[in-house]
Order: C-alpha cells, then structure tokens, then sequence
C-alpha cells in the first residue's frame, strides 16, 4: 500500500465523505469543563461519579471519579477488567504497592479484588475508568456485600438526576 504525503496541515486535507451505517449509535462527545456540577453523582462523603457513557450490550460503563479527600473509597472485586487514566491527584490500592499519580495508565485484570484508596501524597483524585462489566461490593474480609453493573448504575444516576432537577435526556444521551 502507498503511503500518502503529509499535508502541510489538517487544514490543507479534505474531509472524507463516508457516511455511517444507518445501524451504528450517533458519536458521543462529552466537554466535561463546561457542564453543571449535578452532573456529578454523589458516592460518599467527598466523592463523586461522573458517568460519561453506558454501554448496555456489552455491560461497560466509563465514568470520571472525583474524591477531595484522601481515604478508603471502596473495596470491590473484577469479574471483568478495569482500566484507568489519572487525570489529577493520587490514589492506589491497600493490596498494592504502586501509586497512581497524574498521567498514570493501569489495567486492572479480571478477578482483581481490592481497596480504593485516595493517597495522601495529593489529597485527592481525579480518575477516568473504563469497567468492561459489573462491580462486586466486599468487606474486609473480601465477602460479597453488593453488587453493581451498568443498569445498577443507570438507575443511580437517574434517581439522582431527578433529585437535582436535570432532564432525564442527559442520561438517555449517554447510554449507548
């Protein structure tokens, strides 16, 4: 295959013209700078969720997980994979001994249980997850405690939403 020259800009190419298949989900493009702060979901005390996309067919969801304190924020186990992205702060695991600051990438492997710990080298956190499936709750002694997956999720979210007066649209637009 020949490799075309490089434009001088992305401004010097022309735009493809190949639509769509009339099957596939619209784009989805989120400009989280500029939202309203209900858009974030309450999790506990200083911590908060902000879901981005919802994939009911393939059970994946993509959030932004906001803490302002450092702590445990959860314990939890993968039956699927996990990866993450930190945008701000730091945070790890009680099991490991890495710590995630800004501009970390981890992949979390299916069958990974462990505590969400915000480090108190920053304070806080700011994290992009991508979970490919559900979330089971364990205690300290690694017992099921509760469960969570895309449509538990959905149903947070849009309890709260209704409870802060934001459109049951701005959910609908993120399940994909």
């Amino acid at each position: 295959m020949k490799e075309q020259p490089m434009a001088a800009t992305a401004l010097d190419m022309k735009a493809l013209n190949i639509p769509l298949p009339p099957e596939a989900k619209n784009e989805l493009v989120i400009h989280t700078e500029e939202e309203d702060d209900r858009m974030w979901v309450p999790r506990g005390e200083g911590v908060w969720f902000r879901p981005l996309m919802y994939n009911v067919t393939q059970g994946s969801w993509v959030n932004l997980t906001r803490a302002t304190r450092e702590g445990v924020i959860g314990r939890h186990r993968h039956p699927a994979p996990v990866t993450g992205y930190t945008l701000d702060g730091s945070w790890g695991y009680l099991e490991h001994e890495w710590e995630a600051r800004k501009g970390t990438f981890i992949y979390e492997p299916a069958g990974e249980t462990h505590t969400l710990i915000v480090t108190p080298t920053e304070g806080h956190m700011l994290t992009l997850f991508h979970n490919f499936g559900p979330l089971i709750m364990v205690d300290e002694n690694g017992n099921q405690t509760g469960y969570e997956d895309v449509f538990t999720r959905i149903e947070k979210v849009k309890t709260h939403y209704q409870s802060v007066g934001l459109n049951s649209d701005v959910l609908d637009r993120i399940i994909i």
